[in-house]
């Protein structure tokens, strides 16, 4: 059950700013192990394939942060500026895979294996015998209770990847998904040295979040810690643009004013 489910885009004009030629949505604060933090959406251009991450950095974030500031990137982002993607024009879906994406099961989570390229994407990573077992166990799980054995067997990879989505509001992940970054905490400490910045590329919606990698500097967080600080998924899942989270300790501070988005009802 998500504990956060917002319809549609976060970017609510009445939390809208401007720091120089920086845009940014204000997302509110988060009480973590006696800690206050407020959190900044910073507003991006969509990121296509092959751009540089740290080019980035420099024109949306390094302008922005203060010290002590912690960042948090989207994984997509990453993936994206590393070409670590894959179109659906460059694979060929086979009956057997259209025949099993009849037996998923669409979740508030996503859509799953009911997205029959995204089931052949996981059979062409990990082949179609290591696939029919991991659905036999998540089934038999169910029945006991268990939740998420099919994505523990088949691993990270196939549990991160990210797109084919017909509904997306961007068109490029209707056809494109893109894979887990490459070497992420390389990526995090690369970010640091070269601007300064210590951050985390997460994996997050409006059920969970999960630190795929992190700065050297960060080491001494834990990630359950780390995930606490923006477990309400406040980059959004819709078309905000804001995959880059600025968190800011504000520990005995005023926050900035903030109108939060009304929760979707669940049924």
């Amino acid at each position: 059950m998500a504990k956060y489910y917002y319809e549609g885009n976060l970017n609510e004009a009445v939390n809208y700013h401007k720091k120089g030629n920086i845009e940014y949505y204000v997302r509110g604060v988060i009480n973590i192990a006696g800690r206050t933090y407020e959190r900044y959406g910073i507003k991006t251009h969509f990121v296509g394939v092959g751009e540089d991450y740290i080019e980035l950095m420099k024109q949306y974030v390094v302008p922005f942060v203060e010290d002590g500031d912690m960042l948090s990137i989207s994984e997509k982002v990453i993936s994206m500026c590393q070409a670590n993607v894959i179109r659906m024009e460059d694979m060929k879906l086979s009956w057997i895979t259209r025949f099993m994406s009849l037996f998923g099961k669409r979740t508030e989570s996503g859509i799953g294996i009911t997205e029959p390229y995204k089931l052949q994407l996981m059979i062409d990573m990990n082949g179609l015998g290591k696939v029919l077992y991991a659905g036999v166990a998540g089934v038999f799980g169910k029945l006991v209770g268990k939740r998420g054995i099919f994505y523990e067997i088949l691993g990270k990879e196939s549990a991160g990847i990210d797109g084919f989505y017909s509904h997306s509001a961007f068109e490029e992940y209707h056809t494109t998904a893109t894979l887990i970054p490459r070497e992420p905490d390389k990526v995090c400490n690369e970010i640091y040295e070269q601007c300064h910045i210590p951050a985390m590329i997460v994996d997050a919606n409006d059920i969970s979040v999960d630190i795929l990698g992190k700065s050297d500097v960060l080491k001494n967080v834990s990630d359950g810690e780390l995930a606490g600080r923006i477990e309400d998924n406040p980059a959004g899942q819709d078309d905000e643009c804001t995959p880059f989270i600025i968190i800011r300790d504000i520990t005995g501070r005023e926050p900035q004013a903030y109108t939060p988005k009304k929760p979707r009802e669940q049924n």
